[in-house]
């Protein structure tokens, strides 16, 4: 005799019931937008990993508000980064109070392009540009009398320190004439 079918049985023939709720399709999706992480995800629904994992194979509305939250996490980061590299101005109230009179004055507050954000912009957009790595192609001969030669040049360079360093010390009265 087979035992009838019910809903919680086609959902989840056999093996352990899913932890999975309806309501964390909307929590991951506001989750992903402060930029979480599939490991965040997993401990912030208390499971593991391979879990939000099997969800996403498995709750295609999950993975749909996952992919969602991060799309829009990541260009709304995207356009900040922007406006800071190019620069930009906004309207702003500025509040001031002078012997106790309040007084609101509209501005219009200016930030410059941020070098900093201007770089790492087109690093990534254009790395083969505006990366950091210099390539050099030279190829230098180390032969005997060319090691010889930068041996003889450290010798005398760091004696000429040392020297340097004597006059620096009897100067400070640290060190007396030998």
């Amino acid at each position: 005799m087979k035992a009838e079918k019910t809903e919680t049985n086609e959902k989840n023939a056999g093996g352990r019931p899913t932890a999975f709720k309806q309501e964390y399709i909307d929590l991951a999706y506001k989750f992903c937008l402060l930029g979480a992480t599939d490991e965040q995800l997993a401990e912030f629904f208390n499971v593991a990993k391979s879990t939000i994992n099997l969800w996403k194979q498995k709750q295609p509305k999950f993975l749909d508000a996952l992919k969602r939250g991060k799309v829009v996490a990541d260009a709304n980061v995207a356009q900040a980064l922007y406006r800071r590299a190019t620069g930009y101005s906004h309207p702003e109230t500025h509040v001031s109070n002078y012997q106790g009179q309040i007084t609101l004055t509209e501005i219009t507050k200016h930030y410059p392009p941020d070098t900093g954000a201007a770089c790492f912009w087109l690093k990534n957009r254009q790395p083969d540009k505006w990366r950091n790595k210099v390539d050099v192609s030279a190829s230098v001969k180390l032969d005997k009398e060319t090691l010889e030669m930068i041996e003889n040049q450290f010798i005398t360079k760091m004696a000429e320190a040392h020297e340097r360093q004597k006059e620096v010390l009897k100067e400070r009265g640290i060190a007396t004439e030998e």
